[in-house]
């Protein structure tokens, strides 16, 4: 958040599909981060499944963070932090990049002209009604409660009847899937947080 808050919101973070970034469990693989992300309107991209290259900047950093802060290792946590922030202080303000033309990080950054501003309210109103997903990733409609989550726990969501007992919801402006109220099942459809590389 302190960097949200110091530098602006992006308009997406591209990332692996491991944890914190995806969860395995979660409703197309989001979890508490990509859903917080989302909130803030932020766009989730995904990597292909083994296909490191699809981050190759990301990926180039972490091997050179690596050869050239973590070997040796610092002989402390206090010592390995001062690695960490010499490598930063170099790789971002002296060391000239190819991919940059050669020049340096800090030369060519700006930051966000997205400002944060903490969580906006959720709205649904093209929606029939909205629901709250209990801390145990279930929503209640007509006393039957019906299984969505956990990683939206907290979240309003919209629902709309589109068909007698068939009920589409929404998360933002995502499109989860149908309720079928009789079945209290919900039918995922496509998934709207698909890789968009």
């Amino acid at each position: 958040m302190r960097l949200f808050k110091e530098r602006g919101l992006p308009g997406a973070i591209r990332t692996d599909n491991g944890l914190p970034f995806a969860s395995p469990n979660g409703l197309y693989n989001l979890s508490k981060l990509s859903v917080w992300w989302l909130r803030l309107g932020i766009g989730i991209e995904r990597i292909k499944p083994g296909h490191p290259q699809q981050n190759g900047r990301h990926e180039r950093m972490h091997l050179t963070l690596k050869k050239e802060a973590t070997r040796p290792p610092g002989m402390n946590s206090l010592q390995q932090q001062a690695k960490f922030d010499a490598f930063l202080k170099e790789f971002n303000e002296e060391r000239p990049h190819e991919a940059l033309t050669m020049q340096i990080p800090d030369e060519v950054y700006k930051p966000s002209p997205r400002p944060y501003r903490g969580l906006p309210e959720l709205d649904y109103p093209f929606h029939d009604r909205d629901a709250l997903v209990t801390a145990c990733g279930r929503i209640c409609m007509y006393r039957k409660k019906i299984n969505v989550s956990t990683v939206l726990a907290g979240q309003k969501l919209g629902i709309k009847e589109v068909d007698e007992g068939i009920w589409l919801i929404s998360f933002m402006s995502y499109d989860l899937g149908y309720i079928d109220l009789e079945q209290r099942t919900l039918q995922t459809i496509d998934n709207p947080f698909g890789t968009r590389l």
